[in-house]
């Protein structure tokens, strides 16, 4: 007999994969190991980017402790004091008062006191304006805004390398430059050491030693002052290279004029910062020229080259100076005039494109076979075949819209070559 009370159906078993919950697997190996490498690669990278910003950081303050060793570091009330206080007494007055005791009137031939005193003059005065417009310019931005690599300025990053580079290419020109000069000057105490002998030996190295450490320490500072002037110039002349890689590569105009922009207001920056010094510099070093000629011309004794041999020392450091200071506006220049020429060459030449791709003046044919393919966006859509009045109904006119846009991109790029010149 059949069952009264049938069973009810048993409830059929659904797949595995719907009754599992909702749960994000977990990560396989493969991908555990992919996590794992990336987060390594972004570590060492972060380490060595922290790495050679110290090493930046480093060359900064190396040369910010020569300079305060020099006395530009006048930041505090106690720098300030102890920076003039150490200029006036080994700077002026120790070479005075020695130069006063050495006072021989049998020794004319070897020194003479009135060139000596002169000189000192002469190099104190480059050292004094030096201290001067430097001094405050640091002591105002500090020696990050000071030579334009700000960490904020958005462009440490990409041109540390570089900053570095010229950093410690301008040290060493300074040294190159310093070191022959000093020992030029200590062969020439040590000559006259020889002829004008003191009552002591001992007594004639310490004199020897304190003039040519006072000419040292004066002559330092000035050509340190023009040192900073061509570091300065250099590190722009980094952006200017870069400018005009980019503008190889950039077609936003906006984006080329806002750091053209940029470009001039840092090279603005320069020239209020380094003008009173410049012409301050130029005017000394002119004066000294004119000095140390009348008193050769004047001079009634015999003329040597050992008691005129001081001026033609510092007239080799003056003159090194200045050339430093000529050398870096020079090339400032030059990349400010290049970026100028190339910008109106590219205007030029995407204005002449979008003519010639718009139709407006068809290409030359030359006679003399082309080797490069003709370029299909900038030649006429015509049939040469027919007749030249037949063959003006085939000329493409453009557009509304499209005049409107070769006009928006004329204008941008008339603004861009008149924001050059």
């Amino acid at each position: 007999m059949a069952d009264p009370h049938p069973k009810p159906p048993a409830p059929e078993e659904q797949p595995p994969s719907l009754q599992s919950p909702l749960l994000v697997p977990p990560p396989t190996a493969p991908q555990n190991n992919l996590n794992h490498n990336y987060q390594q690669q972004q570590q060492r990278r972060d380490r060595s980017r922290e790495e050679e910003d110290c090493q930046l950081d480093q060359t900064l303050q190396k040369l910010e402790t020569f300079l305060s060793f020099l006395g530009f570091n006048q930041s505090t009330v106690h720098g300030f004091v102890l920076s003039w206080t150490a200029f006036v007494l080994v700077g002026v007055v120790l070479p005075v008062i020695i130069l006063e005791l050495l006072d021989c009137s049998d020794c004319k031939e070897y020194r003479v006191k009135k060139f000596e005193l002169d000189i000192v003059a002469l190099q104190a005065s480059l050292a004094t304006v030096s201290l001067l417009c430097l001094s405050h310019k640091l002591r105002k931005y500090g020696i990050r805004k000071f030579l334009f690599v700000d960490r904020y300025s958005g462009q440490m990053s990409r041109f540390r390398d570089q900053y570095i580079s010229q950093i410690k290419g301008s040290i060493r020109l300074l040294v190159i430059w310093t070191l022959p000069c000093v020992l030029l000057k200590t062969l020439l105490e040590i000559v006259r050491t020889l002829y004008i002998h003191q009552k002591s030996w001992w007594l004639s190295i310490y004199i020897l030693l304190a003039l040519v450490i006072s000419w040292a320490y004066v002559s330092t500072i000035f050509l340190s002052a023009s040192s900073l002037f061509h570091l300065v110039c250099n590190l722009q002349a980094i952006h200017f290279e870069d400018y005009g890689k980019l503008l190889e590569r950039e077609s936003d105009v906006l984006f080329l004029i806002e750091e053209h922009i940029r470009l001039r207001y840092n090279l603005s920056k320069i020239s209020h910062r380094f003008r009173i010094f410049l012409l301050l510099q130029f005017f000394i070093v002119t004066a000294s020229q004119f000095v140390t000629l009348m008193e050769i011309t004047v001079y009634q004794g015999v003329i040597t080259l050992i008691n005129i041999g001081d001026f033609a020392v510092s007239a080799i450091i003056q003159v090194v100076g200045i050339i430093l200071c000529l050398h870096a506006a020079t090339r400032i220049s030059s990349r400010a005039q290049g970026i100028v020429a190339f910008a109106s060459r590219c205007h030029a030449l995407m204005t002449c494109g979008s003519l010639s791709s718009d139709g407006s003046s068809p290409r030359p044919q030359s006679n003399v076979g082309n080797l490069e393919p003709p370029n299909p966006l900038n030649s006429l859509r015509m049939n040469y075949s027919e007749s030249d009045l037949e063959s003006l109904e085939f000329i493409s006119i453009p557009t509304s819209s499209q005049l409107a846009s070769y006009m928006s991109t004329y204008h941008k790029r008339q603004a861009f070559g008149s924001d050059q010149s």
